[in-house]
């Protein structure tokens, strides 16, 4: 299990925009596995809804690209580099995510050829499945 201090060794991002807590199984350059506890002190619920608050879409699918950068950037030939997103393609949303969530997400690399893939990507709540999508990254 990776902590968030071990997780921001990995990739560049911070807070507020580190979408995961932690990662729970990690097999480098291959898949990750990963947590983010929906918490309603997130700030993009202040306006998302402010009587419904729903963890945005793009956001869930960030957050997912987050636990499939770890996995690409976990290879020791990547270390320092950043995984940028290149397409979101076949995405599809089947649940709301709201607050005392805790949103498991995973990211299998299907694909590599030089500094392009794509990842396949899965969120959910519960056992039940919140969103898909293929993720491609370009990295830099």
């Amino acid at each position: 299990m990776l902590t968030t201090k071990e997780i921001m060794d990995i990739i560049p991002h911070r807070h507020p925009f580190l979408l995961v807590d932690t990662i729970e199984e990690l097999e480098p350059g291959i898949k990750a596995t990963g947590y983010k506890c929906v918490t309603y002190d997130e700030p993009f619920f202040r306006g998302h809804f402010p009587n419904e608050p729903v963890m945005p879409g793009v956001l869930q699918i960030e957050a997912c690209a987050q636990v499939g950068a770890v996995a690409i950037l976990s290879v020791p030939e990547n270390k320092g580099k950043t995984a940028y997103f290149g397409a979101i393609s076949n995405a599809r949303f089947k649940r709301k995510v709201v607050p005392g969530d805790k949103l498991y997400m995973e990211c299998e690399i299907i694909k590599q050829k030089g500094p392009l893939g794509i990842g396949k990507a899965t969120a959910m709540v519960d056992g039940e499945v919140a969103l898909t999508a293929e993720l491609t990254f370009m990295i830099n």
